[in-house]
């Protein structure tokens, strides 16, 4: 059965994105990126394996280093917040041990069927693969250690929605790992600057405005990705933006 740090200074132009993106962020009545996710409503699941989990890809590329990065002892509950081909689900699987739990959690049916087939096929018994929805997580309340979003954030059409349902499916003092692309004018390739909707600074404010402090931050261990640890913290008073 499926169950379902320091805040970076930016410049005047970057400040005045940052205000555009919290006020949508604060109601989230309406996507911040309509249709950024039309192309998993029905994914061919080959083929995104084939772009997933390929050389050159950046966190292909460095998965085992990513892994050890997070800290993941035996025992441990992990979710893995858009798992997509289950790649790091399947990492985390091994980690995490027999004692432990994965949450595969993704928008799409078909990446959760590829997912639980494989950990049938493997004699895999600590997967549960959870189809979320485009504002929640679908996870349950004080179950997890640890939540994983490698190039998944900018996927999210109500990020604070979505963050607000980590920060309850979050143990006391869990972590979230922050996987995503450096989008840098002049620097990113044409692909990041139209497809990822904003920056680091951006996501990081978002993120510690749903109730997070920033604990950490890997840096130089991905070449188009930064890599930034939360800690699960008290959301601010009479925020009602999850709502």
């Amino acid at each position: 059965m499926r169950l379902f740090a320091i805040r970076a200074i930016v410049g005047v132009c970057c400040a005045i994105h940052f205000a555009a993106c919290v006020s949508s962020a604060t109601a989230q009545k309406e996507s911040v990126r309509p249709g950024i996710n039309k192309r998993f409503e029905t994914p061919d699941v080959k083929a995104f394996v084939d772009i997933f989990e390929r050389e050159g890809r950046d966190a292909f590329d460095n998965r085992h280093e990513i892994v050890k990065q997070c800290g993941i002892k035996p025992g441990m509950t992990v979710a893995d917040i858009g798992a997509g081909t289950g790649l790091f689900t399947r990492m985390f699987s091994e980690s995490v041990g027999p004692g432990g739990r994965v949450y595969a959690v993704d928008i799409s049916d078909e990446f959760i069927d590829h997912i639980e087939n494989i950990a049938r096929r493997d004699g895999t018994t600590n997967v549960t693969g959870v189809v979320c929805d485009p504002t929640s997580v679908k996870l349950p309340a004080g179950s997890i250690d640890l939540a994983f979003i490698c190039d998944t954030y900018h996927h999210f059409e109500f990020p604070m929605r979505t963050m607000r349902s980590i920060h309850q499916a979050l143990k006391p003092r869990g972590v979230v790992v922050l996987i995503d692309f450096h989008r840098i004018e002049g620097k990113s390739s044409p692909w990041i600057m139209g497809h990822v909707r904003a920056g680091q600074e951006v996501f990081v404010e978002e993120i510690l405005r749903a109730g997070f402090r920033q604990v950490d931050e890997k840096k130089d261990l991905l070449k188009e990705s930064y890599f930034v640890v939360f800690e699960k913290a008290a959301p601010p008073a009479g925020d009602s933006s999850a709502q």
